[in-house]
């Protein structure tokens, strides 16, 4: 039986969504690298606010294009304002423990969190998991004691900041599902507005004059998070999420190369066999989910 050609236009776009994504994902992990060099010099607190900064002036003029009473008017303030709260403190929590730990650790960590966001949507959101999810975020969560390696020598403070980070972040993804009718621009101006004014808070205390190519790449922080994020964004408009989601992993390796490359820190066992369960786990409850709504549409 001969298979149908999918048309040229779809498999095109299904090819630009992935590059898209791909792009995204390394955008976010230079965003990552680049804080972990600059946590080193300089207090969280700048690194929010400077980065907010610079990625408020990026959002200005579509503020001003759309209005600002239309973006920043919004139903169900609170939830917006939790999310604020969940963005600042995980990424806060991110950037403090990539301070000590190699960035690669901290970002398999981070990759539980659509796991996390599973096993929460229980009490939270209501939803039915069944026993085949289930069965995966305990492999997963498995992956992550693997990652955090807690009957070896490790440093347990900044592992416990980095799961407390995911867990955060988990919590943020979901208050964004309950905010899935807002608009993607009051999200991100919330987000960033938000993060920057609770980093300027700190900065009467904080603050450390940097240099004019440090304050540079503060701002590199807020310009490359938003264009990975419009990547992101881009890639799920041309392609369905079942195609270009398990390409978000390839931040993994990304964190492996810049590890060793920029910091001399060699992958070790331990690492990719966490990262091995933790992706899969992942993909699997993806599947699954993309298979239970195409049986519900049926």
């Amino acid at each position: 039986m001969t298979a149908i050609a999918a048309p040229a236009s779809a498999a095109s776009d299904s090819r630009m969504g992935i590059l898209m994504m791909l792009l995204g994902m390394s955008l976010f992990t230079v965003n990552d690298a680049l804080g972990k060099w600059l946590v080193s010099e300089y207090p969280v607190g700048m690194l929010l606010a400077i980065r907010s900064l610079f990625g408020a002036v990026l959002l200005a003029p579509m503020i001003w294009r759309e209005g600002v009473r239309a973006v920043f008017a919004v139903e169900r303030l609170p939830l917006h304002l939790l999310r604020v709260g969940c963005v600042t403190a995980e990424v806060a929590c991110f950037y403090w423990a990539v301070r000590w730990l190699p960035l690669a650790n901290v970002m398999t960590i981070y990759m539980a969190a659509p796991l996390l966001v599973t096993a929460l949507s229980v009490p939270i959101l209501g939803e039915k998991v069944g026993w085949r999810r289930w069965a995966a975020v305990l492999v997963g969560f498995a992956g992550v004691v693997v990652v955090l390696n807690p009957t070896g020598a490790f440093d347990p403070l900044p592992s416990l900041v980095a799961l407390i980070g995911t867990t955060i972040f988990a919590t943020g993804m979901i208050t964004t599902r309950l905010l899935r009718d807002a608009r993607n621009l009051s999200l991100v101006s919330y987000q960033t507005f938000g993060t920057g004014l609770l980093g300027a808070a700190s900065l009467p205390v904080v603050w450390v004059a940097p240099p004019g190519m440090d304050f540079l790449l503060l701002g590199a922080l807020g310009i490359t998070a938003l264009a990975g994020h419009a990547a992101m964004n881009r890639s799920l408009q041309l392609s369905p999420a079942a195609v270009v989601v398990p390409f978000q992993y390839v931040s993994i390796v990304w964190a492996v190369v810049l590890d060793l490359v920029v910091w001399g820190t060699p992958p070790t066992l331990r690492i990719a066999a966490g990262a091995l369960l933790i992706i899969g786990s992942g993909l699997f409850v993806f599947h699954r989910e993309q298979t239970l709504k195409r049986n519900a549409g049926g």
